[in-house]
């Protein structure tokens, strides 16, 4: 059952302003009972200020009557109308763990996918285009132990991201006339080969 923000300050204003009772204060904030009543006795959380639950809209005044009038009533968290945070455009943070996979992955999609761009390879693995024509021209301080492998399998990008880069790269290719290069078999074949 998910938890009010804040359970303790929110207890504090639930002894305060209801009539509730310490059962199911305690039951609302995920607190024990007598925790609730150490509260309301001044024993525990004495510098804490309340915190309104109707104003944060975790709860209603109605709900609150309801429960004050029957004693075994629980109380019901409102849903949070929270939007759903999404992940900023932009380069994408690559773990310090992951960066040496870097290179490896820059020379699987070179190989695997040539209609990618630069730009491209650059936002999918969140790499620098200067990394990319290193890896391609074979001047990397680390070329001769860089072996392509699958950024998927690498944890350094998603199957999702990876299909829609390549996607837009070849709808690039069709409106300019090229034609598209056939795809590549599965990562597990290639890690086979």
């Amino acid at each position: 059952m998910p938890l009010p923000l804040m359970p303790k300050a929110t207890a504090v204003w639930l002894i305060e302003k209801t009539a509730l009772t310490f059962e199911q204060i305690a039951d609302f904030c995920g607190v024990h009972p007598l925790e609730v009543q150490a509260i309301a006795d001044g024993e525990v959380a004495q510098g804490i200020v309340g915190y309104d639950p109707v104003a944060n809209n975790q709860l209603t005044l109605d709900e609150i009557h309801r429960c004050e009038a029957d004693p075994s009533a629980r109380l019901k968290l409102l849903p949070a109308n929270n939007p759903v945070p999404r992940r900023a455009r932009g380069t994408r943070y690559t773990p310090v763990a992951k960066r040496n996979d870097r290179p490896d992955a820059i020379a699987f999609l070179l190989r695997n996918f040539p209609q990618l761009t630069d730009a491209q390879v650059s936002k999918l693995l969140g790499t620098t285009k200067e990394t990319i024509q290193k890896v391609r021209e074979r001047s990397h301080w680390n070329s001769a132990n860089i072996k392509p492998r699958d950024p998927v399998i690498l944890g350094l990008c998603t199957q999702t991201d990876l299909h829609n880069m390549v996607m837009q790269a070849n709808d690039r290719l069709t409106r300019e006339g090229q034609t598209v290069p056939p795809v590549p078999p599965p990562a597990e074949e290639n890690e086979a080969a």
